[in-house]
């Protein structure tokens, strides 16, 4: 399995093309167009989540509600697009025709630099537009397509904030996974622990009335990976570091870390490890899980739980940061392409599904996976061979 995005923030729409997914599989656009309008939840989101209404079409490999086998495209239609038509269109311009809104000042914390260095663009949107997190609405859509596969292999996932700006919630160690996907969805910040909730809305309000940014720590936990999947025999198979790289590829994300993480190397390894117990209706697990649900580079079979860090967002509306305009060299003051004082409850959601696309594409490589009934079967199959090792 993988998946291309196409499309620009205020362009006409995003396109995803996902290949690979196995034919005969249900999927319908509503279980896409949950998860796009969960992305746009979350107290801290700026005004464009109120322009926005992200809504999928299914424009091809899908046919009466079931996959074909062939690549699956899905449209997210730009409804602000009529405002931004002259300035984004494709067709060319004369040379006479002064282009609206041309953007020579790059702010720091954002593509815009490095990219109009790396591709020589004088116009600066050539870059931002592309680069925007508005990319990840279609990357959604791919890891809905991803989490319907895994639903229907008995695979569960949630993603919730963990932090935000120092507040942390306690661990829900007792919660199930229903109790995290629902919790979650009723929280205006996404969190598990009620008793910081408060603390945390009140921490991006004070954040947006001061004109600054906050950012925070998102958590993924993953139930019903069988163990074995990965490979230890190649860095480049290794699933802990796919769902790694998946993670640090989402805008603003800077760290990542599976079980107790960083506080690993605090700790005596008897402290680290994970135990390993035996009985007839589990088969082998461990008695703790420490380290997340992977060892070796493959699951365990244990719970996978993942953490990531995501940054303040860098455009900051009363304190804008230090920069240089490339036309004249001059230094100002960075503008303001986007208001959000906290994005992190947004984030964990689009967390949940890259990394439900890098499950979902493990399984695929590890498995029979032209038809999705025999995947399912051959998946059944292993649960029981491991169960019976």
């Amino acid at each position: 399995m993988r998946y291309l995005t196409a499309g620009e923030s205020h362009g006409k729409q995003l396109t995803t093309i996902i290949e690979g997914v196995p034919a005969r599989m249900p999927l319908l656009k509503e279980d896409i167009n949950s998860s796009l309008l969960r992305r746009q939840k979350g107290h801290g989101r700026g005004r464009r989540m109120q322009i926005e209404k992200d809504l999928v079409e299914i424009v091809g490999g899908v046919r009466h509600g079931v996959t074909l086998g062939s690549p699956i495209s899905l449209v997210i239609h730009n409804d602000d697009f009529k405002h931004w038509e002259d300035i984004m269109g494709e067709d060319p311009i004369s040379e006479n025709t002064k282009i609206r809104r041309v953007v020579t000042r790059p702010r720091p914390g954002h593509a815009d630099l490095n990219g109009a260095l790396k591709y020589g663009h004088r116009d600066i949107r050539n870059i931002l537009e592309r680069s925007s997190a508005r990319e990840t609405a279609a990357r959604v859509a791919a890891g809905a397509v991803a989490k319907t596969m895994l639903k229907n292999l008995g695979i569960e996932i949630s993603g919730y904030v963990k932090e935000i700006a120092g507040i942390v919630a306690k661990d829900q160690v007792h919660l199930t996974m229903t109790d995290r996907q629902q919790l979650s969805e009723v929280s205006p910040v996404r969190v598990l622990d009620k008793d910081v909730e408060q603390a945390m809305i009140d921490a991006i309000d004070q954040a947006k009335q001061e004109g600054d940014s906050i950012g925070g720590v998102c958590e993924v936990y993953v139930e019903g990976m069988p163990a074995g999947i990965g490979s230890y025999v190649h860095y480049d198979r290794k699933l802990d570091s796919k769902i790694a790289g998946s993670i640090v590829s989402i805008n603003a994300f800077k760290g990542v870390e599976f079980g107790i993480g960083f506080e690993a190397a605090k700790l005596n390894g008897s402290e680290v490890h994970d135990e390993i117990a035996w009985s007839k209706e589990r088969g082998y697990y461990r008695t703790t899980n420490r380290l997340g649900g992977f060892e070796g580079g493959m699951t365990t079979g244990m719970p996978i739980v993942v953490r990531g860090v995501m940054k303040p967002i860098p455009t900051l509306m009363k304190r804008p940061l230090e920069s240089v305009d490339i036309e004249t060299k001059q230094p100002f003051k960075a503008t303001v392409e986007r208001s959000d004082a906290c994005a992190v409850p947004a984030a964990a959601v689009v967390m949940e599904h890259v990394v439900a696309f890098e499950l979902a594409k493990a399984i695929t490589d590890q498995f029979t996976s032209d038809q999705f009934p025999k995947l399912q079967e051959a998946m059944d199959q292993y649960r029981e061979e491991i169960r019976c090792f």
